[in-house]
C-alpha cells in the first residue's frame, strides 16, 4: 500500500496529476462539440499551429505559452476567416494552415537549433513544470472551464444549427470565435502534459469515445469530461511506476477505452451492430 501511495509524496508528481487532470477534463467537454461539428481536424490543424509560436518564444525569451496562443489563436482566426469569406471547403482550409504554420515552426527551429528545446514541443513534460507553469495552467484550466460551464448550451445550439441560434438571437460567428479561442488556450495547456503532436488525441479520443456511450449532448460532455480528466490522472500517477512518457501514457489509456466502447457499447458498439445485424435477418427470414 505504501508503494501505491509513493508518488502523492512528491510535489512534482502531485502537481503533474491535478493540472493533467484539469487539461484532460477541458479538453474533454471541447472534444464533445468537435464530434459535434465534425471538426476532429481542427484539433490537429490548432496542435501543430502552435509549433511556430512556441519556437518564437524560446528564441526571444518569452514564456512558451504566450507564444503558443498567440499562434494558435492567429490560426484559429484564419480558418474562421476563410471558412466565412472563401468558397473553400474546410478540409482544405484547415490542411493549408497545419501545413502553413508547422512548416513556418520548423523552420524558424532550423534558423536557432539550440534555442528551441524540440523534445518539450513533441513531447511535453509535465513532470517537470515550474510553480510559475503551474499558476499559468491553472489560470488557463480555470478561466476555460468557467466560460464552458456558462456557455456550454449557446454553443450547443450554434454548432448545431447556426440558423436557429442566430433566430433566437445568438450570435453564432461570435460563438464560434470564443469557442476556437479557448480551444487554443486548451491546446497551450495540453502541450505541457502530452506535447504537440498528440494534443489532438486529447481534444478528439474522449468525445469519441463519449460519442459511441450516449445519444444526448448533455451526457456526452459529461462521459467525455469525465474520461479525459481519469485518463490524464491515472496517466500522470502511473508514468511514476512505468518510469514511461506521461502524455503517452495518458494517450495509451485513452486509445484502449474508446477501443472497448467500439467494441462493448450497449447502442453503438460493434457487437451490439452485429446483434442488431442477427435480428433483421431473423425478422426478414420467411417463418
Amino acid at each position: 500500500m505504501n508503494v501505491l501511495l509513493e508518488p502523492f509524496g512528491y510535489g512534482y508528481m502531485v502537481n503533474a496529476m491535478w493540472v493533467s487532470a484539469l487539461v484532460g477534463c477541458i479538453c474533454g467537454f471541447l472534444s464533445a462539440y468537435l464530434m459535434l461539428k465534425g471538426w476532429s481536424l481542427i484539433g490537429d490543424a490548432l496542435s501543430h499551429s502552435i509549433v511556430p509560436g512556441v519556437a518564437g518564444a524560446y528564441m526571444l525569451g518569452l514564456p512558451f505559452s504566450l507564444g503558443a496562443f498567440l499562434s494558435g489563436g492567429l490560426a484559429a482566426g484564419a480558418m474562421l476567416f476563410l471558412n466565412h469569406r472563401t468558397k473553400l471547403k474546410e478540409d482544405a482550409i484547415i490542411g493549408m494552415i497545419f501545413t502553413s504554420f508547422f512548416g513556418v515552426g520548423l523552420f524558424m527551429v532550423s534558423l536557432s537549433p539550440t534555442s528551441v528545446n524540440i523534445q518539450t514541443i513533441v513531447l511535453g513534460n509535465i513532470l517537470a513544470i515550474t510553480p510559475s507553469d503551474t499558476l499559468q495552467l491553472a489560470i488557463i484550466g480555470g478561466v476555460t472551464l468557467v466560460i464552458l460551464l456558462l456557455k456550454w448550451k449557446d454553443l450547443m445550439v450554434t454548432f448545431f444549427d447556426e440558423n436557429h441560434a442566430r433566430s433566437i438571437g445568438l450570435k453564432p460567428l461570435a460563438l464560434k470565435l470564443l469557442f476556437f479561442t479557448l480551444l487554443a488556450a486548451s491546446t497551450v495547456a495540453a502541450m505541457q502534459t502530452v506535447g504537440a503532436f498528440l494534443v489532438v488525441a486529447m481534444v478528439v479520443t474522449p468525445g469519441a469515445t463519449a460519442y459511441l456511450l450516449t445519444d444526448r449532448f448533455q451526457r456526452l460532455i459529461v462521459i467525455a469530461a469525465l474520461l479525459g480528466a481519469g485518463t490524464s490522472l491515472i496517466g500522470a500517477y502511473a508514468s511514476y511506476f512505468l518510469d514511461g512518457a506521461t502524455g503517452g501514457i495518458i494517450v495509451v489509456l485513452q486509445t484502449l477505452l474508446f477501443l472497448i466502447a467500439f467494441v462493448f457499447a450497449p447502442k453503438h458498439g460493434l457487437l451490439a451492430a452485429r446483434r442488431r445485424g442477427r435480428l433483421a435477418l431473423q425478422q426478414r427470414a420467411p417463418a
